[in-house]
């Protein structure tokens, strides 16, 4: 088992930036490639972007790529993500996840936090 808690959301201006922190604690943190996703009330969740195990690679959604950087650091068992040039449209829970292959597939993820809100006003 891996728990993960996300923290760091809240309400922001448009343009604004915010870093949403996810740490883990269970099983080896490093052994898992992590995913950050989100939701939007009414929507389906949506792939954000993933890094590996590794922090060697990371890929991102077309919506985000340039304005999010996810990082790790697998000696703090933690996973970040930087969010900047913030948009009304980022509004909305966002979500890390754990799994062995991370993909933009929610369904590649073992593990899932309790999501934190993320509010962006105009």
């Amino acid at each position: 088992q891996v728990q993960l808690i996300e923290s760091g959301g809240g309400l922001v201006q448009a343009g604004g930036s915010l870093r949403l922190s996810c740490a883990a604690s269970g099983r080896t943190f490093n052994n898992y490639d992590m995913g950050w996703f989100r939701q939007a009330p009414g929507k389906e969740r949506e792939f954000v972007g993933v890094i590996s195990w590794s922090g060697e690679t990371a890929y991102y959604a077309d919506s985000v790529k340039g304005r999010f950087t996810i990082s790790r650091d697998n000696a703090k068992n933690t996973v970040y993500l930087q969010m900047n040039s913030l948009k009304p449209e980022d509004t909305a829970v966002y979500y890390c996840a754990a799994g062995e292959t991370g993909t933009w597939n929610v369904r590649a993820y073992d593990y899932w936090g309790q999501g934190t809100q993320v509010t962006v006003s105009s």
